[in-house]
């Protein structure tokens, strides 16, 4: 792994600086709306209108890159990024903090197919696997680090609103500069959501339940930290806490799910990360325990992405796996945007409790799914099972698409040796 990282240090560093900025921001939103006097519902659209602008450039960025290139595509969507991150402080107006959201979410998206094109161009078949590992660790130690940021004073309220755009600014001379750009790519279409659903119930249930999750994780943990009154200090470590727990037990979840039934494995992760919100719930008030839920959370959440792709793989051919993995990221698209809104109305009903009600109920909803599921089917055998490949969340299709060209390369290879 080191001589990837040796061969891709630029792309890696400016993929550290641009989570490290858009962790901040993420944050920052819930801390600075809080003392705006946004409601936690306003919060909430905020929230949800990243994954929003997400979904949008999820289908239109490859489209553009095909037009004009990698290169204007990145910095003209690096230049919208430092430009939106200044206008939260300048403007506090709802509906320019939820356009200026819509406008991250779309350009993060673009910036990510474009990194994971360039990042596979390139990788070898040998080193792809190891490669796209580290781009997701990158990733994850990028919004860990950002909550560090969330610390320092700001006494004129700009601050901690131009670190973010300054980081990102930075993040692209080291990947412009070391980087050729690759030849167009062509970008897979969605497989159809009735033949997804009718290929693995519990990957399209999950997804689309993991992906309010993960929305709540990112964006409205922090709104919950401003309800709940806590402390800059203790907002940063919080929010920390959910990552710190992916980058825990992502590995050792993935190793067990290569060898037993992947929805025992579901079911029980889900069901461990449901009690950690219903144990959130009880002790909102006590700080260590929130943050030791945050962290079982983190370790469920984040590791059930990976392991509902796992299986949803395991009952597909090869070559549906890109489509179906654009499916899968649409479903958990929806549940991104859908899960902060309702749990900004929560919130305003029950106070600062329903933000872990919303973690809770779909983590044993897909505990009880998962159970169900088995008494529809017989497993497939360990040994007709792909191998588990971890995706953050924060990824793209693209990134999905050369992981399963990486385990298809691998399987011809162990099959001709």
């Amino acid at each position: 792994m080191v001589q990837v990282f040796m061969a891709s240090w630029p792309l890696f560093f400016g993929i550290l600086l641009l989570m490290v900025g858009n962790g901040l921001q993420g944050s920052l939103m819930g801390v600075r709306g809080g003392a705006a006097g946004f409601s936690a519902f306003t919060m909430s659209v905020v929230i949800s209108a990243y994954f929003l602008g997400f979904m949008i450039a999820s289908r239109l960025a490859p489209e553009m890159i095909r037009r004009v290139g990698h290169v204007r595509v990145f910095a003209a969507l690096g230049s919208l990024i430092s430009a939106a991150l200044i206008m939260f402080p300048t403007l506090e107006h709802p509906a320019v903090w939820i356009l200026m959201r819509v406008i991250l979410g779309f350009c993060f998206c673009g910036v990510y197919v474009t990194s994971e094109s360039w990042l596979n161009n390139a990788a070898t078949n040998d080193t792809r696997g190891q490669a796209l590992s580290l781009y997701m660790i990158t990733q994850m130690l990028g919004i860990i680090l950002a909550q560090s940021l969330l610390v320092l004073p700001d006494a004129s309220g700009y601050l901690l609103f131009v670190i973010p755009s300054v980081l990102v600014s930075i993040a692209f001379a080291p990947i412009l500069l070391a980087i050729s750009p690759t030849p167009a790519f062509e970008s897979t279409k969605p497989m159809n959501l009735k033949e997804l659903f009718r290929a693995s119930p519990l990957g399209f249930v999950g997804m689309s339940l993991m992906g309010a999750v993960f929305a709540l994780q990112f964006g409205m943990a922090a709104v919950f930290a401003s309800e709940a009154q806590f402390t800059i200090r203790e907002t940063s470590i919080f929010v920390a806490a959910f990552y710190v727990g992916a980058l825990v037990f992502q590995y050792p979840l993935g190793w067990l799910s290569d060898r037993i039934d992947r929805r025992v494995l579901i079911a029980v992760v889900a069901l461990f990360g449901g009690i950690a919100g219903v144990v959130g719930l009880l002790f909102t008030g006590a700080f260590p325990i929130v943050v030791a839920a945050a962290v079982f959370i983190g370790g469920a959440a984040n590791p059930l992405y990976s392991l509902l792709i796992a299986y949803t793989n395991d009952y597909l051919e090869r070559e549906d796996m890109a489509s179906a993995s654009a499916g899968l990221m649409f479903v958990n698209g929806v549940g991104a945007i859908v899960g902060p809104l309702v749990t900004g109305y929560l919130m305003q009903v029950v106070g600062p409790r329903g933000f872990f009600v919303l973690i809770a109920v779909p983590m044993l909803c897909l505990t009880a799914y998962a159970f169900y599921r088995m008494t529809k089917r017989a497993a497939p055998s360990v040994d007709d099972t792909g191998s588990y490949t971890y995706y953050a969340p924060t990824g793209t299709v693209v990134s999905m698409e050369y992981a399963a060209e990486d385990e298809e390369a691998e399987q011809a290879t162990s099959s001709a040796s």
